[in-house]
């Protein structure tokens, strides 16, 4: 399939009208001086079609992280794939289509977002240079926009002009090689999980801290390719060695994550559903494995993909996302990076695609694709623990919410 990415654009303020109107009404005149309120965040959520129609617009209430539907602000096709840049003024989307111009590729976009209102503007949209994108990452520096195209193995680099807008990729990569094994030795007893070990398929590309580093994930050739990223002209080189071979034959390699301290790497493998620790070389740009572990509880059997995953803030704890299992397993991160299971958390609606942390950090949500909905949990800050608020909020098959400030 092939996606449309586009840009979005924030306005100066996002408070929302009742917001403003107490503001008003309780500051003194002359109260130049004082400091306005903190703008409560918008979120934005992709979604695959039909039970998706685009890109949904929600308000997230600052006290209880409630989240409540505003408008549909993108009626792209499958538009499943969202992130923002660090000013939050700008939203590249991401449409898993097959027919961008009559081509066999995808399209990424790139919107403005309006800080009043979290409405959007289309700046540009650009061939992905590839079928299915499935990940849209911004450059470190923020000069560039990775792309991953699933369908074709490919991975792009988009210059990002002053306004944000998306200019002709400079950079594109075709991933090349014997497809993995089609079944897992890693997997669980019982398991039939299965994506696609036919070819390549490329599925996520992000740069490390520093920005002069980046690496890639094919989960049809069970590779992590690691780049050489030059920010200058966004040029991606082959490091030394180019790529790694996943923690098992057939395991899959989806997403991964740095830990906040720049050092550790977390991956977790879709089809083995298993979390692998990587330690990061900051010096040469590789990684070595050092721990890979299950994403499923001890007495588990049967077929489940792990799907999503994010680190806490502190980074003292990573959550995973399994479909089928419809859970988030919880680890701890202890000396050197290692992980040990603390537990899991049912989502209450059936395969999470991605779980998301909001801005503060007090709640995760878990974007349920088949069941329609979003489910909301609050995080214990001591322990991590996950307590589920009894709200649902419902959207048709969510892929992924992204915050802006």
């Amino acid at each position: 399939m092939q996606n449309t990415l586009f840009v979005i654009r924030l306005s100066a303020r996002m408070a929302p009208l009742s917001i403003a109107l107490t503001t008003m009404t309780s500051m003194p005149l002359h109260a130049e001086n004082a400091t306005p309120p903190s703008p409560a965040p918008f979120a934005y959520v992709g979604t695959y079609n039909p039970n998706g129609e685009g890109v949904y617009l929600f308000h997230v209430d600052p006290q209880s992280g409630a989240l409540q539907r505003v408008k549909l602000v993108s009626q792209l096709p499958n538009a499943a794939q969202l992130t923002v840049d660090a000013t939050g003024k700008t939203l590249y989307v991401a449409s898993e289509i097959a027919n961008y111009k009559d081509s066999k590729h995808g399209a990424v976009a790139a919107y403005a977002v309006d800080r009043t209102d979290g409405s959007l503007t289309l700046l540009s949209q650009q061939d992905s240079q590839g079928a299915t994108p499935v990940y849209v990452s911004p450059a470190t520096q923020g000069k560039y926009l990775f792309t991953a195209n699933y369908g074709s193995g490919s991975v792009a680099v988009f210059p990002l002009g002053a306004d944000g807008s998306l200019q002709a990729a400079v950079t594109t990569q075709q991933s090349t090689g014997p497809a993995g094994a089609r079944q897992t030795g890693a997997a669980v007893e019982g398991s039939f999980a299965v994506s696609g070990h036919d070819g390549p398929h490329a599925h996520m590309i992000a740069s490390d801290p520093s920005g002069r580093f980046a690496f890639s994930t094919d989960l049809g050739l069970d590779r992590i390719y690691q780049w050489r990223f030059d920010p200058a002209n966004g040029s991606l080189q082959p490091n030394t060695p180019a790529f790694i071979n996943a923690s098992s034959a057939g395991a899959g390699p989806r997403h991964f994550a740095f830990h906040p301290n720049g050092r550790y790497v977390y991956l977790i493998n879709e089809e083995a559903s298993t979390l692998t620790l990587y330690h990061f070389d900051q010096a040469d740009g590789t990684l070595q494995e050092k721990q890979n572990v299950s994403t499923l509880p001890k007495n588990f059997k049967g077929t489940s993909f792990a799907s999503g995953l994010v680190i806490s803030d502190d980074g003292r704890f990573v959550y995973v996302a399994n479909r089928l299992h419809n859970s988030i397993a919880q680890f701890a991160v202890g000396a050197e990076g290692k992980l040990e299971w603390v537990g899991e958390t049912w989502t209450r609606g059936d395969y999470p695609r991605t779980i998301a942390i909001e801005p503060q950090g007090r709640f995760m949500y878990a974007l349920n694709q088949r069941s329609d909905n979003i489910t909301q949990f609050a995080i214990d800050k001591a322990s991590g623990k996950l307590e589920f608020i009894d709200r649902y909020t419902a959207v048709g098959s969510p892929s992924q919410m992204v915050f802006a400030r």
